[in-house]
């Protein structure tokens, strides 16, 4: 089943989107940016609902940056705001709907539905990522190499995997290590930055003949630079 965050303070708005996801999606409540920011580092979504006014920050701040971290989750804003220039602001920022309060709950579910339907179509299209030397299944997390013209399967662990998929998503941007550390393990885990090179260098070493495509940049972190097929 389809996971979805629900970022709101409203007891009220939150037990009328469980009327609305109760068939659809395991909701989630978060009633801050900063609680939403640890749900996300440890599960995957599927889909936000955000709203605008949050007690520690802006719902159209933390879609851009959930935009630029995590743009495989769809966003839709509920918000009291229902002027024009408010939606047009929420769909600058990245998101795929705007629904204003107060809402109907059948509405709030047909919507829900339609575009986690998409989402699934778009995801089947494009489980598999393809380059010259990398092949990656990402539903059967598998992931191939070439060698001497012939893709060969390598052994990863979840880690692993994850690292490379968070380069693949990211193709030839410069990824601060930092940044890097937060989205994959997670703001409230202490890590090590450095952890981040020796996880990296396990990766690099498995890819073998290939490992030029995860490049270091001296001082900030990685790029990922696979050619394209």
């Amino acid at each position: 089943m389809n996971n979805i965050l629900l970022v709101e303070d409203s007891k009220e708005i939150y037990q009328m989107v469980i009327q609305s996801t109760a068939q659809v999606a395991n909701l989630t409540w978060a009633k801050s940016v900063q609680e939403a920011r640890s749900e996300i580092s440890k599960k995957d979504f599927d889909l936000i609902l955000l709203d605008v006014e949050l007690p520690d920050g802006n719902g159209i701040e933390f879609c851009s940056s959930i935009q630029a971290t995590h743009s495989h989750i769809s966003i839709f804003f509920l918000s009291g705001h229902g002027n024009l220039s408010d939606k047009v602001l929420g769909f600058s920022a990245g998101a795929d709907d705007y629904i204003t309060k107060p809402f109907s709950p059948l509405e709030l579910r047909a919507r829900l539905e339609g575009r986690l339907r998409k989402n699934k179509q778009q995801s089947n299209i494009s489980d598999n990522l393809n380059w010259q030397e990398l092949q990656i299944n990402k539903s059967r997390q598998e992931v191939k190499i070439l060698e001497n013209e012939i893709f060969h399967k390598i052994e990863l662990t979840a880690l692993e995997f994850k690292i490379l998929m968070y380069f693949a998503h990211r193709p030839g941007i410069v990824i601060i290590r930092d940044q890097m550390l937060n989205d994959i393990w997670g703001e409230d885990i202490h890590v090590y930055a450095r952890s981040v090179d020796t996880h990296v260098s396990k990766l690099r070493k498995k890819l073998g003949p290939v490992a030029s495509i995860v490049e270091s940049i001296h001082g900030t972190g990685y790029k990922f630079s696979p050619t394209h097929s």
